[in-house]
């Protein structure tokens, strides 16, 4: 009698779940791959999704059809509840999954530094619904300002504020100014967008602080030449539907405010009862497993590597996916894989709008239109589908050429 194959469940279709079942194709194992959503979603270019430069669709693709060749594996649309690692079970929805192996790569949300209920005033940029409900919360700014008689709540309507100067927070006010200024400048009677006040607070000295200086201090330019107020050394108190308070008193009447401050992890490391970092990131061995549960891994956002500083992007993810499978095909095949996990970091990126952006790859620095170019094609490279890569190439190419965006919709549902 056969001996049933190991079953592997990896939580979450991110960069680092795909990559793990891929790398795990052809091995004697059993998948299953259990997400709440039935996409991926390629998260650099949620910000897009939300200025309307892109639509939804572009940026995401069924994680059935990506792995649809993998006879091995299975999706399972469904919510993580509970995993017992004694008897390695994991809970999702009505279905209890047996494991030999598990992976969590369910990736983070947003932080709000202990102020959960600014949430609802500021969105974050971690979904789809985010994006399409920042998209109409930033579109109906300028509907409803048209149509207001009072000119200090047009002033209020047009001011959109960007908490947070890392590459979201840049790349979205960059984008926000670019529609304001650009895109939307013959399209009201009684308003003219180009008076638009968009504001990117940065709570630390400068943005990007990954980045050298001189990259922080060109984007820092390029966006205050765009017309966006940059405040840095600027720490936010409060946050209501109507605005942000900064400091003890200073404060911000804004319509439209949007979240790129902070991540805190999803409740895995609560789930199996892990040691976490304050972010919530669970802690792991160098091979990526979780102390004292050799059959355990975490990848991507969610894993903190003991002695190591790797950053929350999706080259990150990705080499993690891979590593991770690998070992675990090493053990089915009674193998015993040593070598640790060893990020090799590519670079990084950040554009500034539709002409400029830096780039930063080993000693090689660039700016301006050369370093979007290449931010373009980065981007386009990492999507998934021959489909979505060609018409985000030719939507680009399009909205470059006439400053138009073809995804500026409003649904009902949104606002």
């Amino acid at each position: 009698m056969d001996r049933p194959r190991p079953c592997v469940i990896i939580v979450g279709g991110g960069f680092a779940g795909l990559e793990c079942a891929r790398a795990l194709a052809g091995v004697a194992v059993d998948i299953v791959l259990v997400d709440r959503q039935n996409h991926h979603c390629f998260q650099p270019l949620l910000y897009q999704v939300a200025t309307a430069a892109l639509s939804p669709a572009d940026i995401a693709w069924p994680i059935r059809s990506i792995l649809s060749r993998q006879d091995n594996l299975r999706v399972v649309m469904a919510t993580v509840t509970s995993i017992d690692t004694t008897q390695q079970t994991l809970q999702a929805d009505e279905l209890t999954l047996h494991y030999d192996y598990l992976v969590l790569a369910c990736g983070v949300t947003h932080a709000y530094f202990g102020h959960d209920e600014w949430s609802a005033a500021a969105p974050g940029l971690k979904t789809i619904e985010n994006a399409r409900e920042i998209r109409a919360r930033f579109l109906s700014a300028f509907e409803r300002a048209e149509i207001a008689d009072d000119d200090a709540v047009r002033r209020k309507l047009l001011t959109f504020v960007v908490v947070g100067g890392g590459p979201t927070g840049v790349e979205m006010a960059g984008a926000m100014a670019e529609v304001a200024h650009e895109t939307l400048k013959e399209d009201f009677r009684r308003i003219d967008p180009r008076m638009s006040r968009i504001i990117l607070i940065e709570a630390g000295p400068r943005i990007l602080p990954a980045l050298p200086g001189n990259l922080s201090n060109y984007a820092k330019s390029v966006l205050q030449r765009m017309g966006v107020e940059v405040m840095e050394q600027t720490r936010v108190t409060n946050c209501t539907r109507d605005g942000v308070t900064l400091g003890d008193d200073k404060r911000i009447e804004a319509s439209t405010i949007v979240w790129a401050a902070g991540v805190m992890a999803s409740p895995a490391g609560q789930w199996i009862h892990a040691e976490h970092d304050r972010a919530g990131r669970i802690i792991v061995n160098p091979d990526l497993t979780v102390p004292d549960r050799p059959n355990v891994f975490v990848a991507g956002d969610l894993a903190s590597v003991r002695g190591e500083q790797i950053p929350g992007i999706a080259p990150a993810a990705k080499q993690m996916g891979r590593y991770i499978g690998r070992v675990i095909a090493a053990k089915v095949k009674g193998q015993t894989r040593t070598d640790p996990f060893r990020y090799r970091h590519a670079g990084d990126l950040a554009t500034i709008g539709r002409r400029a952006a830096v780039v930063k790859i080993g000693r090689i620095e660039l700016t301006g239109f050369l370093a979007w170019l290449f931010w373009g094609v980065a981007h386009i490279y990492f999507l998934i589908g021959l489909r979505n890569r060609f018409v985000v190439a030719i939507t680009w190419l399009w909205s470059w050429l006439t400053f138009r965006r073809g995804a500026r919709l409003i649904s009902a549902d949104e606002q």
